[in-house]
């Protein structure tokens, strides 16, 4: 079952700011009544619990209304400042491992209407090289993370593992040649260091054949992904284009390590997502 926590988060904030306003509407004013009319040595004798407690308001209203301001502080910096992730899979080895938890920047491609995910102050775009999170386009419910590939009216080609953007073949380097010891992914690649238009950084590929090859023309208002785990990676080559309704911010801080449930937490991988 998916857990769409965006959309638990925005409901908690209604429900409790509506209790909240039911408050201040329907027994504050009375709770300000009855304390004006008391003498300053019995106000003073009652905690603030107590003269919540007057003018007969409900306890289920006084217990909702208590989580408004934290449900706000929180339903507030996710939606519009900084928003955590978990990294659940090997995809975008080796720039991020399973059980990374990471912050994506929700300001860099403009303010948006939570759940709705609508653009209500347009800010900057997403740009090639970046690592991106992004409602996954079949199932809106699910967040996805890749990097930024093809970006509006960009033609990708990939073929023999090589990928060319715009008639132009994207420079790589190999680095290492990692077993399978070494490899999250249980299986033998090589590193290289890939430069798109001067974005460089790290990508996994295997030594055996990938039929995840094509090329693509990216629609206007769609963007391009792949995962830096080059042939283990479900993206665009797999299921198509990102609309641009979908994307959710930048990737850009990796802030602690928790791979199992049962072991310690780590900061071995903290810094900047490259």
């Amino acid at each position: 079952m998916d857990f769409d926590f965006e959309l638990i988060l925005a409901i908690a904030f209604f429900v409790t700011f509506a209790a909240w306003l039911y408050d201040r509407i329907a027994y504050a004013p009375k709770r300000k009544k009855i304390l004006s009319q008391m003498a300053p040595e019995a106000v003073a004798a009652l905690d603030k619990n107590a003269q919540l407690n007057l003018a007969d308001t409900p306890k289920w209203l006084l217990e909702v209304k208590s989580y408004f301001v934290i449900v706000a502080v929180i339903f507030g910096l996710r939606s519009f400042v900084a928003e955590p992730f978990q990294i659940p899979s090997g995809s975008m080895l080796p720039t991020l491992e399973i059980g990374d938890f990471i912050l994506v920047n929700k300001m860099d491609y403009g303010l948006r209407l939570p759940v709705l995910n609508k653009t209500i102050i347009p800010t900057t775009e997403p740009e090639r090289g970046d690592v991106v999170v992004f409602k996954y386009p079949e199932n809106p419910s699910l967040n996805y993370i890749k990097r930024m590939i093809g970006l509006p009216g960009d033609v990708i080609s990939y073929h023999n593992k090589r990928l060319m953007i715009n008639g132009k073949l994207m420079d790589e380097e190999l680095l290492a040649e990692l077993p399978v010891s070494l490899n999250p992914s249980r299986e033998p690649v090589a590193v290289y260091e890939e430069d798109l238009d001067g974005v460089s950084h790290q990508i996994y590929k295997s030594y055996r054949r990938n039929p995840l090859e094509g090329d693509w023309v990216v629609p206007e208002g769609h963007y391009f992904v792949m995962g830096d785990n080059r042939d283990n990676s479900a993206d665009s080559r797999v299921w198509g284009f990102v609309p641009e309704e979908n994307m959710k911010g930048r990737a850009f801080y990796v802030w602690l390590h928790w791979n199992e449930f049962f072991s310690l937490p780590s900061f071995k991988n903290n810094g900047l997502i490259e």
